[in-house]
């Protein structure tokens, strides 16, 4: 073989493993789903802040379907999870929020996220006891998620989120 034909043979593999790589689970820029659907999230909080539910929800919708694809290709992480739990709590849907949140939990115990934002839905859902339990789990971690889930339980504050 030539150098020529060599140097051509390399250049027509190096794009085809690009091709290849970005027709993955990432964008070419390297975001995954998650990533995503963090970004959804965060301009969905936002929307929320400023009283357009309507666009929000889309956010969350949009979101959720991410999630559910990063957890399909990456099952189990904690992260995944409390937003999985935190979207579909945000859409109404509290029961498969508590599944997600709980699932989390079970991998990571003492994830900050998730201890909060499940002692929100059992606030919202009126179980004061296992909201409770919750902050309890946080006690000791010096956070914002502690004393934002004390003040709700207290009814101090509404739940921002």
């Amino acid at each position: 073989m030539t150098m020529k034909k060599i140097f051509f043979t390399i250049i027509i593999s190096g794009f085809l493993t690009v091709n290849v790589f970005s027709a993955g689970s990432s964008s070419s820029s390297g975001e995954t789903n998650y990533d995503k659907a963090v970004s959804h999230i965060n301009l969905a909080k936002k929307y929320e802040m400023n009283g357009k539910t309507e666009k929000a929800n889309k956010k969350y919708e949009k979101a959720l379907k991410l999630l559910v694809k990063s957890n399909m290709e990456k099952p189990n992480k904690a992260n995944t999870l409390n937003y999985l739990g935190f979207t579909t709590r945000k859409l109404g849907d509290f029961s498969k929020g508590e599944k997600y949140y709980l699932q989390g939990l079970a991998i990571e115990p003492n994830h900050k996220g998730i201890n909060e934002y499940l002692g929100e839905l059992y606030v919202a859902t009126n179980r004061i006891d296992l909201a409770k339990e919750r902050l309890k789990v946080l006690e000791n971690c010096d956070c914002e998620e502690y004393t934002d889930l004390k003040e709700v339980i207290e009814g101090k504050k509404k739940s921002k989120y």
